[in-house]
């Protein structure tokens, strides 16, 4: 694969990132955009567990509830 680059965003990259690492850096900026985004997929599969999400919020709230009595 050839992919083109204005040279100065290709100087800035290979003075960021050095020429032997340039394949892996793009290829790890890519890969969410390309492949899905599995925190993405995990947050989705949370936000249907009802029972999770009760949880979650009962947790929530008792934190902000003793964050509240510490100020004091």
């Amino acid at each position: 694969m050839t992919i083109m680059l204005d040279e100065a965003v290709y100087d800035g990259l290979w003075r960021a990132i050095g020429k032997r690492k340039m394949s892996q850096f793009i290829e790890d900026l890519l890969r969410p955009h390309v492949m899905g985004n599995p925190l993405d997929d995990g947050y989705k599969a949370m936000e249907q567990d009802q029972t999770r999400k009760a949880e979650a919020m009962e947790w929530t709230d008792a934190l902000a509830k003793n964050m509240a009595n510490e100020t004091r």
